[in-house]
């Protein structure tokens, strides 16, 4: 039996999007009959679906289904969270990591569904100023907390294999709210995202 991946994609988006695609390899001098690409126009069609299934997903909804009342008040750090993504002007990616990190103010969060919230907002055609900006009004906008700190070290692309062609660059945007914006406590953060565990 041959090899089959179950996965779900919405069949009239799917066909028109391979339609798209099948035109723009026509557009750009290949042949799409031709046997390497056969499959491909379909294949792109599933794949930017994937890569852009954030707009169906409620981030403030994931937060909320796991949240507990809980008297812990110290910084709590999800660092090193592995994100993708694709850049709005040139549709290429962006990857690298999310720290994020808040203040308890009376609730908690299950740990998973920090990682889940950054997935979901990286999962759309983005900048990577407003990704930043968006895990941070989300997370303090659901839990409310007593400060929340984001930060995004990404590579682009866009710069990396077009334009300026910088290969070694690394793009850094950060955002703070509550607690966080008072310098001791936002340098403590910076601290331990920037230590490495031994």
């Amino acid at each position: 039996m041959p090899y089959r991946k179950l996965e779900e994609y919405n069949i009239k988006v799917t066909d028109d999007v391979k339609e798209r695609y099948k035109n723009i390899l026509i557009d750009l001098g290949e042949d799409p009959n031709r046997n390497g690409l056969l499959d491909t126009p379909e294949r792109s069609a599933k794949a930017m679906q994937f890569l852009t299934q954030g707009y169906h997903q409620n981030p403030t909804e994931i937060l909320k289904s796991a949240m507990f009342e809980e008297s812990y008040n110290e910084m709590v750090i999800v660092k090193d969270i592995e994100l993708y993504s694709l850049c709005e002007h040139h549709i290429l990616p962006f990857f690298g990591k999310a720290h994020v990190a808040y203040i308890p103010n009376g609730h908690i969060v299950g740990l998973s569904k920090i990682p889940r919230v950054v997935d979901i907002f990286s999962r759309r055609l983005q900048v990577q100023e407003r990704l930043t900006e968006q895990i941070l009004e989300c997370i303090d906008s659901t839990l409310k907390p007593q400060g929340v700190a984001v930060v995004i070290e990404a590579a682009h692309m866009c710069m990396m294999m077009r334009g300026v062609q910088k290969q070694n660059s690394v793009t850094t945007t950060s955002g703070f709210k509550g607690s966080f914006k008072n310098m001791e406590t936002r340098t403590e953060f910076l601290k331990l995202i920037s230590d490495k565990l031994s």
